[in-house]
């Protein structure tokens, strides 16, 4: 690993307001302690030099799987390490292991790649230069430099085609994009926020993970988890007092998954402006009392903009299977 701050660890013991009725730990606080972790280490790496102070932002979290479940009474702890800085972002590699404090069995429960940059205290608009770090080796660098000149590049693709969410019909039938479709409406207070009264990334994760979960239970009617998050973009800062929308909405169905768009919303209370500030692909699965896998019902395809966005979704649940294979070929 590269030469930067220290890594901090986070550990919390998993309590029942942490789970489902099932007693699985929601994803979505999975997801706050990642971003905790990560704003820790980038933020004391950006303020470890003689300068103006600031805050690290999330900006964008990688493809996060979720590698085996997280139960009550187990304790989570995250550890987080830089392994690239640019000029104006940092990239952090979390992750959580989750131990059964009765029996000391540990395993990896969920890892991710987080981006993040630096934001002025002194101007809140600005974005502050990151101080470099030392790396293993020159490969190490360039593999670090592909990865963001990658994301850079799929944040602004993103972001040019951002669709407006189409209210479901009045009554739509069972198994339908509208059956399904959910949304949270959250006005945004101060527990939420920064010092600098922005959304806390984990807090907007949390509800994009409710708001999804919400929408595949809809659709099958039973216990569901978050299997794996394909990327979360962080379009726009929230500020408080902001009411926020978070809509998830079903794009493709195969015979065990769900994936669910889920795209962030927000608006102030003082003026009349409405803008997107994050979006993802959530990825879920259904389960019985047994925490096996069961069969999802097929998801009934409506119009031309749900069959496209089906074959979108399809195409990215092709690709992502095959690169598992590839990598457990790989291991092997």
């Amino acid at each position: 690993m590269c030469e930067a701050a220290s890594s901090p660890q986070l550990c919390r013991l998993m309590r029942p307001d942490d789970a489902n009725i099932a007693g699985n730990v929601h994803g979505g606080n999975i997801f706050k302690m990642i971003e905790e972790a990560g704003c820790i280490v980038a933020t004391r790496h950006c303020n470890n030099q003689n300068g103006e102070r600031c805050l690290a932002a999330l900006v964008r979290v990688e493809k996060t799987d979720f590698l085996a479940p997280v139960f009550v009474g187990e304790v989570a702890s995250v550890t987080a390490d830089i392994s690239y800085t640019s000029k104006h972002s940092i990239e952090v590699q979390v992750k959580v292991m989750a131990e059964n404090i009765l029996t000391g069995a540990k395993k990896l429960a969920s890892k991710a790649a987080v981006w993040f940059v630096p934001m002025s205290l002194q101007d809140v608009g600005k974005i502050a230069e990151v101080p470099p770090i030392k790396y293993a080796s020159a490969e190490q660098e360039e593999e670090g430099r592909k990865r963001y000149d990658a994301q850079k590049m799929e944040r602004l693709e993103t972001k040019a085609k951002i669709e407006e969410i189409v209210p479901p019909p009045a009554n739509p039938e069972q198994h339908t994009v509208g059956f399904s479709q959910h949304s949270l409406i959250h006005l945004v207070g101060p527990s939420d926020c920064t010092l600098k009264d922005y959304v806390n990334g984990g807090v907007t994760m949390k509800l994009m993970d409710e708001a999804a979960g919400l929408t595949a239970f809809r659709h099958c009617r039973t216990n569901v988890v978050t299997a794996s998050v394909d990327v979360i973009n962080f379009h726009r800062k929230i500020k408080k007092g902001c009411v926020v929308t978070v809509t998830g909405r079903l794009t493709f169905v195969s015979n065990k998954s769900m994936e669910i768009e889920v795209l962030v919303d927000a608006s102030s209370l003082m003026e009349a402006e409405k803008y997107r500030a994050a979006s993802a692909f959530f990825t879920f699965i259904s389960l019985d009392k047994d925490n096996k896998p069961l069969p999802v019902p097929p998801l009934k395809v409506e119009g031309e903009e749900e069959q496209r966005r089906f074959e979108e979704g399809k195409a990215r649940y092709l690709q992502n299977k095959a690169k598992r294979l590839a990598d457990k070929e790989r291991k092997q």
